[in-house]
């Protein structure tokens, strides 16, 4: 049964400057024998997820968004790099499974998201986004901080 991430109570309250700022939050929160998740996924799963994310602003997406969220993404794409994300966004098992792939361990995923951001720092992230379209490596690097501070609130070792 899955956990209605809308309602979720205790998640930390996240605000990310850099790329760095992510890996060292996901440094402290693999070190942690504390570290739990409130939300669906185990930790292994979120970091390789955001890892993926970075890795794909840089080679591309494997699908594009439905042709309906393509037509309205745009409009919204500006909110997204400077607002809060809202949890919540339900995708089609299909796509969960792409997005959310298993992971050996929160350590194998921590490793795979540092090379991803040691990578971003040689190499453009300007693929363009599956719902969003055109981006820079200044908006992908904004879109990253507001999905890891989203994704990584969910993630405690019970310490504020």
């Amino acid at each position: 049964m899955s956990v209605n991430v809308k309602s979720v109570v205790g998640r930390r309250i996240l605000e990310f400057n850099s790329l760095d700022d992510v890996v060292g939050d996901v440094e402290g929160l693999v070190a942690s024998d504390q570290t739990r998740v409130l939300g669906n996924w185990p930790l292994s799963q979120l970091i390789t997820h955001l890892a993926m994310t970075v890795e794909c602003s840089m080679d591309g997406f494997p699908t594009p968004a439905p042709w309906i969220i393509r037509i309205i993404g745009p409009f919204l794409k500006k909110g997204m790099l400077s607002k809060k994300m809202s949890p919540g966004l339900k995708l089609p098992k299909n796509a969960e499974a792409v997005a959310f792939p298993d992971a050996d361990s929160p350590h194998a995923a921590l490793e795979r998201l540092r090379a991803a951001v040691a990578r971003s720092r040689s190499q453009p992230m300007i693929a363009p986004h599956p719902a969003f379209g055109k981006m820079n490596h200044n908006e992908w690097t904004q879109l990253h901080l507001r999905h890891s501070e989203m994704h990584l609130s969910f993630a405690t070792t019970g310490e504020r």
